[in-house]
């Protein structure tokens, strides 16, 4: 997928009377089927600096929708971002997130579903994959669960990306992330960036962002996503 397309974006809304959850879609234009990428916002809400994400996502070919898990609320204030990821219960994240990939799964033109995200969107596209049957998941500086034996239940291939310097996901965690890839046999790589701080692929934020660390983990993410999304028609029957 290395030809740029236009791309074109919506808003729209998952699920039903129950429980509904909003979202963008960027699609690729003319693009008849294809992989379909679910994009899982940082913390501080589905903003302008995601939305530029699944444009670039989009205009690789991927249908992306990026599930606003706030409803709406965004945020540049760091306390208020960190409280309104504690209001959110993982379960009930998660429960969005599998609305919204039940229904990608019945999309016509939809091939394939991975997950990717950044930060506390890292976090769920790692959970998310152990919860539920996606075909690549993409996690960028993401927190592992509590408890890491629910990695047995990862069943498709996995590329975490961190940094170095990240004091939130640290070493050690990516460590521990790589140990239970190994014990449980799972089709996993942790990817470390040496020097790089958490966050440091956000273009919008100078005090940690790294380009040179950011650009080439987008080419490695794309290639991964190529090589796992591209053939997984097979598996985008329910």
């Amino acid at each position: 997928m290395t030809e740029k397309t236009a791309v074109e974006t919506s808003r729209t809304t998952f699920g039903g009377a129950a429980r509904t959850v909003p979202a963008l879609v960027v699609r690729p234009v003319g693009k008849a089927a294809g992989p379909a990428l679910i994009l899982v916002h940082e913390w501080w809400g589905l903003n302008p600096h995601i939305e530029e994400i699944a444009r670039r996502y989009a205009a690789e070919g991927y249908l992306v929708v990026a599930p606003d898990l706030y409803d709406g609320v965004v945020t540049a204030d760091p306390e208020e971002a960190a409280r309104l990821m504690s209001a959110l219960r993982v379960e009930d994240g998660i429960a969005r997130l599998q609305i919204v990939l039940a229904e990608l799964r019945t999309w016509p033109d939809v091939t394939a579903v991975g997950v990717t995200g950044f930060c506390m969107g890292g976090t769920y596209a790692l959970r998310l994959a152990c919860e539920a049957r996606v075909d690549a998941s993409a996690p960028f500086y993401g927190d592992l669960p509590e408890e890491t034996s629910l990695l047995a239940r990862l069943d498709c291939p996995l590329l975490f990306i961190g940094g170095e310097k990240d004091a939130w996901i640290t070493t050690a965690k990516m460590a521990q992330l790589s140990a239970a890839l190994r014990e449980y046999q799972r089709d996993g790589e942790v990817k470390v960036y040496a020097g790089a701080s958490h966050a440091f692929f956000n273009d919008t934020r100078p005090d940690v962002y790294s380009p040179a660390d950011a650009a080439d983990a987008w080419q490695t993410v794309l290639a991964f996503l190529g090589r796992h999304l591209s053939g997984g028609g097979e598996r985008a029957d329910g």
